[in-house]
């Protein structure tokens, strides 16, 4: 009867679960604007993002809901038509990548208080840490850089800067621990960024089936 009654309770609480979410592309998702600069074009399509950065920079946010807080591993496939060339992503100023996704987290203490902000309001939490997974650069796959931003930043590289299609799983509880030494608090926001001004280069790209799970061996 107890396994009965947990099953039933999994089953109305996925997130006690197995779940697996899906994170729609359907226009929840705010732009960031940088000053000085043009911004990206974005046509989000339900479950797909296409990215056109054409000698501009922009980022996409997307705060997260209480239930994917607990998310430790995501999925998602991407394809990058034209890119940029590769860079440096170690310096401030010269560090185009075709595309970047960030999981942005807080000391689960605050993340009710910072519930629906803007990437710009949370990335100023003093616990807030950012772990961004990129294709793009002249580092080697699976390297972990630090940010010439902020300290709060880190970047896995997970493909060159060629053109191609990949489908990604990352697991966010490693990949934080071996960025920032610790595990990673709760899961507040995701962006998705595309970036060309530095090289003056275009980019044509989309992110897709983006999965958050909150166990690592799931599907």
């Amino acid at each position: 009867m107890k396994k009965l009654a947990l099953a039933a309770l999994i089953a109305t609480h996925p997130t006690l679960g197995t779940a697996t979410e899906i994170v729609p592309f359907d226009r929840s998702w705010k732009e960031q604007g940088f000053l000085r600069l043009f911004s990206n074009d974005c046509v989000q399509r339900g479950g797909q993002l296409d990215v056109v950065s054409d000698c501009t920079v922009s980022l996409l946010w997307r705060p997260i809901v209480r239930s994917q807080r607990s998310t430790r591993a995501v999925s998602w496939a991407w394809r990058v038509q034209e890119g940029v060339t590769a860079t440096d992503l170690t310096v401030k100023g010269g560090d185009d990548r075709n595309l970047a996704v960030y999981f942005v987290f807080v000391d689960p203490g605050r993340a009710e208080a910072l519930e629906g902000s803007s990437a710009r309001r949370i990335l100023r939490e003093g616990s807030a840490r950012a772990l961004i997974y990129v294709w793009g650069g002249r580092h080697s796959r699976g390297t972990i850089l630090p940010s010439p931003y902020s300290s709060q930043l880190r970047t896995k590289v997970l493909r060159g800067s060629s053109a191609g299609a990949h489908h990604e799983k990352v697991d966010l509880v490693s990949d934080y621990r071996a960025a920032f030494g610790g595990p990673p608090g709760a899961l507040v926001g995701l962006a998705v960024s595309a970036d060309s001004d530095d090289t003056k280069g275009k980019i044509v790209a989309s992110i897709s089936n983006l999965s958050l799970r909150n166990q690592l061996n799931q599907p």
